[in-house]
């Protein structure tokens, strides 16, 4: 029962396969797409089930259960994934083919070991020993983890707030995303008069302020006036702003865009990811471009700030804005 249902819920990533290695875009589109839609849900568990019962056979773990107890473990398997994606920033398209929205309650990282390694040490610990109750265990730890998310996620939402008052403006729109593997230390981003304004703010028992930077909203007409509105390259342009929920930044003097979302420090702008453009060959897709390498200075930061050192309280009326 425990490995069917663990190949259920595993099996959804399995849309990484889908790439080009001509078009770096398609792997954006097809991520996190039909197989985590809520529709395609029996039969993606289906489709596993199938796969297993051919191989049950051969493998004595997957044996001693009935066809419609494997497809069970498989639908509910296969049930958890798409929803826990769509608790993170990254975007789930839940609601596929009927919309391509991409779902992301933000209410936690989108890798984080506090939440993963107990969850997996408790059902080991389940399947070896017979005991139900510490499957009980997992689900109530992964229930208490959701809940601690979405409430500081709420936390979060109403420090960015506060940080934008602090400052003078009424964002257009306002977003909090937490930062790698914890729930305490969040980025915050806002958009104001055609600008980005990215700060990182920490929820514990005090709400502190780390101050960050203001970035120009992404403008093709100004940042790459000789871009084609009709090319291949502009209609990707498009493509990465759908993915990114319009978080796009220019780095200066760059033919790159960057996904404002995503930066090793919560409070810079400095994006993990983007797209480059090249203006000489507007027919072909563009580049995908990475950064995961980061310094001793930045995971010393980092450290610094989850451990709520040198941050601005926002409890009190001493918050100035830079």
């Amino acid at each position: 029962m425990a490995w069917y249902g663990a190949f259920g819920g595993l099996a959804p990533d399995l849309d990484v396969l889908f790439q080009s290695p001509t078009d770096p875009l398609v792997f954006l589109e097809y991520h996190r797409q039909f197989t985590h839609s809520l529709v395609f849900i029996p039969a993606g568990a289906f489709l596993v089930f199938l796969v297993l019962r051919a191989i049950a056979s051969r493998l004595a773990l997957l044996q001693g259960l009935t066809a419609f107890q494997g497809y069970l473990a498989c639908l509910m398997g296969y049930a958890t994934h798409g929803l826990l994606d769509a608790c993170t920033s990254y975007g789930t398209q839940l609601f596929w083919p009927f919309s391509d929205a991409r779902i992301a309650w933000d209410s936690m990282p989108i890798v984080d070991p506090l939440f993963t390694v107990p969850i997996l040490v408790l059902v080991i610990a389940a399947s070896r020993c017979k005991r139900r109750w510490l499957n009980w265990c997992a689900c109530g730890w992964m229930l208490c983890f959701l809940t601690a998310g979405w409430w500081q996620h709420h936390r979060a939402m109403e420090a960015a707030e506060q940080v934008a008052r602090n400052r003078g403006h009424e964002p257009t729109r306002l977003t909090a995303k937490p930062s790698i593997a914890n729930l305490v230390l969040w980025k915050a981003i806002y958009e104001y008069d055609g600008h980005y304004y990215v700060d990182a703010v920490r929820v514990g028992t005090q709400r502190l302020w780390y101050p960050g930077a203001r970035v120009a909203k992404l403008d093709l007409a100004r940042d790459f006036p000789g871009l084609q509105p009709d090319s291949v390259q502009a209609r990707d342009v498009e493509r990465f702003r759908w993915f990114s929920d319009g978080y796009l930044t220019v780095e200066e003097d760059s033919p790159r865009i960057g996904d404002l979302r995503y930066s090793f420090l919560p409070n810079e702008v400095n994006p993990m990811w983007g797209i480059e453009l090249n203006l000489n060959d507007q027919d072909e897709h563009v580049a995908w471009w990475a950064s995961r390498r980061t310094d001793g200075r930045i995971r010393r930061q980092f450290v610094r700030m989850v451990l709520g050192l040198d941050g601005v309280s926002l409890d009190d009326d001493q918050a100035t804005p830079p």
